[in-house]
């Protein structure tokens, strides 16, 4: 039997722990949005909430089902149609937000340590578990990034900080020691 300190446990671990950190701040940032904001685009080549949603949920939906067993590309994934603006409802995008990371937690939490070596397929590309789940944090940390900015740009004065806000630190670190 492995320890729990072991790399491939503490790795599984702590990866599952920087998924729930990022969806923390999507679901804060999404949380805060109104209705209106989910379908708003700041210019042509930026997405809107609901495009980053879709393209995300479609991303997490073909990466995570089956990860250990079928390429992480599923034939049936229209990845271009994810970035085509529609008019969902901020009711029905949390809950395909929601569905995403629920694929997302299934699919690690099912993980042996054992399994961080074995070799999956992208695209056709092979890759360790370990090289698959960095990707998928990488890019989800990219996406969430973009959340949480435009978040901030459509609540302008009424965002509020989802960390240590500007000239937040010293108060910070007082209370951190």
């Amino acid at each position: 039997m492995k320890s729990t300190n072991d790399f491939e446990t503490v790795f599984l671990k702590e990866s599952i722990e920087t998924f729930e950190s990022m969806k923390k701040l999507g679901d804060r940032t999404l949380e805060r949005l109104k209705e209106e904001h989910f379908n708003h685009v700041i210019d042509p080549e930026s997405n809107s909430m609901e495009i980053i949603i879709q393209h995300m949920c479609g991303n997490m939906r073909s990466r995570w089902t089956n990860f250990l067993t079928t390429d992480g590309e599923k034939p049936d994934r229209n990845r271009d149609q994810e970035f085509v603006q529609g008019k969902r409802t901020k009711e029905e995008l949390i809950a395909m937000w929601e569905q995403g990371w629920t694929l997302v937690f299934t699919t690690l939490r099912s993980l042996q340590p054992e399994d961080l070596l074995r070799t999956i397929t992208i695209r056709g590309e092979a890759h360790t578990v370990i090289r698959a789940i960095q990707r998928q944090i990488s890019h989800y940390g990219y996406h969430v990034g973009q959340m949480v900015f435009l978040g901030k740009h459509l609540l302008e004065d009424s965002w509020e900080s989802l960390s240590v806000p500007r000239a937040g630190a010293p108060e910070r670190n007082k209370q951190d020691r």
